[in-house]
């Protein structure tokens, strides 16, 4: 995702050095997810950043019809597309056919970008949800667009999935050498998990092998025109390496994320941190891996969920963690000391961060209506402190909470700013109110699991009879949930307030307020404040101070 009011900033590194490309998308083949469907998530997030859910109803249009495109990230009016005669229902990042669509932007090699293209990677997920009923329709479509109109983004990783495929797609555009996108789309195997988190990762393949590889023709021959490849001292071709090589920034901000979510899925292949931690030799990761076991939607919402807990990284633990255990370090999010203007310093970047505006994981069931198969697990704002919702992916309207809404201006009535308060008051006392906010968080979350069955079931007994009555019954079930869950956040906001007021633990139940307790900071913090100051804190008799030997003359 790149940060709006950025767009000319191009270098990867300076991207990531402000923090502007931040999303996360695990990839779930449904042979390695317990109930046999296919996932995807992502993590949109960027500061400055909201985003109302997006919603878009299935439409004919006559012949002739033009589609105006406008970027993004931005906004900015980009041109006119010729539109299609009849498009899909879309709710948020998923359509009525159970195809779904993620993002990261990686950013590539700076001189490929055509500022007079007309389709960029946002219009380019949604184009392509309107138009696709499946996972490889909608990669052709990606190309194709792209081919006819340019694409105006910089390097951009795609999730693109179906009930029964999933794909990484890889993109870049041509610049201004030549109109249109060199692109990879690989085939995840039946069984396995993939990951990408805003660098490239897509490295050797093979272009012969049509069930497992869709690419443009000319990914590799662009390549060695422009000196990027050169097949006779470079051997396999690799995407990343060709139109994104990895420098520290993108191994330390971006591979860190895959490397937490893998090591998490398939412990048993104790994945070294070498790589990530940029470790001159190190071998890179590899584009998907077997799980340790199946994984199911709790779990995909657990990988997405994480600040480096129980490793060596964890942002839980240490002197920047604060006294309360913050995990979360304030941007920018590479820095230097005043006294040396060379050394370049970094927070790590984990999955979980505070300027997320949205994040989902799609669930994607080819074995039920796809009327009820699809859905998309929806949430705002920090995912480590949000709630999952179920988003049925034939809802006939969104949840008033998620329509419209500002990051300019703040408006209790919507979901994004009411989560945004409870995670940021979270922020000022982490290791208390975190508890707080999870145990709501579990009680919704296994709510909605618990009812899954129930709701699905009489969902097909309506639809065996009338299936626009199924429609209507998910309908009303996903935003009367979601509208609860927005509701009862409100008062749970109201509740922390009282109960953290003034940085005490205060017994709520008390309505006279006369015994709040004080919490103090931990052994570790008061060590770092003795260290600096020595005794001055001690609460003793204090001897008298040593008259100097200079007198006044």
């Amino acid at each position: 995702m790149l940060k709006k009011g950025i767009l000319a900033i191009f270098m990867l590194s300076m991207l990531i050095a402000t923090d502007a490309n931040s999303c996360t998308n695990i990839i779930i083949t449904k042979g390695a997810s317990k109930d046999g469907s296919t996932m995807i998530s992502y993590n949109a997030d960027a500061g400055g950043f909201m985003e109302p859910l997006y919603f878009s109803p299935a439409k004919t249009y006559t012949e002739g019809a033009m589609l105006d495109v406008y970027e993004w990230d931005t906004g900015k009016y980009l041109g006119k597309i010729k539109q299609v005669a009849q498009t899909y229902h879309v709710v948020g990042n998923i359509n009525e056919y159970q195809v779904s669509i993620g993002e990261t932007t990686y950013g590539g090699r700076e001189e490929l970008k055509d500022t007079n293209a007309i389709v960029d990677y946002g219009s380019l997920m949604y184009i392509a949800l309107q138009r696709a009923k499946t996972a490889r329709e909608a990669i052709k479509i990606m190309g194709e667009l792209v081919a006819e109109y340019g694409y105006y983004s910089s390097g951009e990783s795609f999730s693109v999935a179906d009930p029964n495929e999933a794909f990484i797609l890889e993109m870049i555009s041509k610049g201004s050498i030549e109109k249109g996108a060199v692109w990879a789309a690989i085939k995840i195997p039946d069984g396995y998990i993939s990951a990408h988190a805003n660098q490239s990762r897509i490295q050797d393949f093979d272009i012969n092998d049509k069930e497992n590889v869709i690419c443009s023709k000319d990914v590799v021959d662009f390549a060695i025109k422009q000196k990027y490849y050169d097949p006779a001292k470079d051997g396999k071709f690799s995407f990343q390496k060709a139109y994104s090589p990895a420098d520290p920034n993108a191994l330390l901000f971006c591979e860190g994320r895959v490397w937490s979510m893998f090591r998490r899925a398939a412990p048993s292949m104790n994945l070294s941190s070498d790589y990530w931690r940029a470790v001159v030799g190190a071998v890179h990761y590899p584009l998907f891996i077997k799980p340790d076991q199946k994984l199911s939607v709790q779990d995909a919402i657990a990988l997405m969920r994480d600040h480096f807990e129980g490793t060596e990284f964890d942002m839980t633990k240490g002197v920047a963690a604060g006294p309360f255990g913050n995990p979360y370090r304030w941007k920018n999010l590479t820095w230097k000391l005043s006294t040396d203007s060379v050394t370049t310093y970094a927070w790590e970047r984990p999955i979980s961060t505070q300027q997320t505006a949205f994040s989902f994981i799609s669930q994607l069931r080819g074995f039920l209506p796809r009327e009820i198969g699809g859905i998309m697990w929806y949430g705002v704002d920090d995912n480590y402190s949000n709630v999952y919702m179920p988003l049925y992916c034939s809802i006939t309207r969104p949840p008033e909470p998620f329509v419209g809404g500002s990051i300019a201006e703040f408006d209790i009535s919507k979901g994004f700013w009411v989560f945004n308060m409870v995670a940021n008051l979270a922020y000022t006392k982490y290791n208390y109110v975190i508890k707080d906010i999870q145990e709501r968080q579990q009680y919704f979350e296994n709510k909605f699991f618990a009812y899954q069955n129930a709701i699905e079931n009489a969902a097909k007994e309506l639809y065996a009879t009338n299936p626009q009555f199924a429609v209507e019954f998910l309908t009303d079930y996903s935003c009367l949930q979601a509208e609860e869950v927005v509701d009862r956040w409100r008062d749970l906001w109201k509740f922390l307030v009282v109960k953290y007021n003034d940085g005490y633990i205060n017994n709520v139940n008390d309505s006279h307020g006369r015994h709040p307790k004080g919490v103090g900071y931990g052994d570790e913090f008061f060590k770092q404040v003795l260290e600096e100051k020595g005794d001055y804190y001690k609460v003793d008799w204090q001897q008298p101070k040593k008259e100097s030997k200079k007198k006044k003359k």
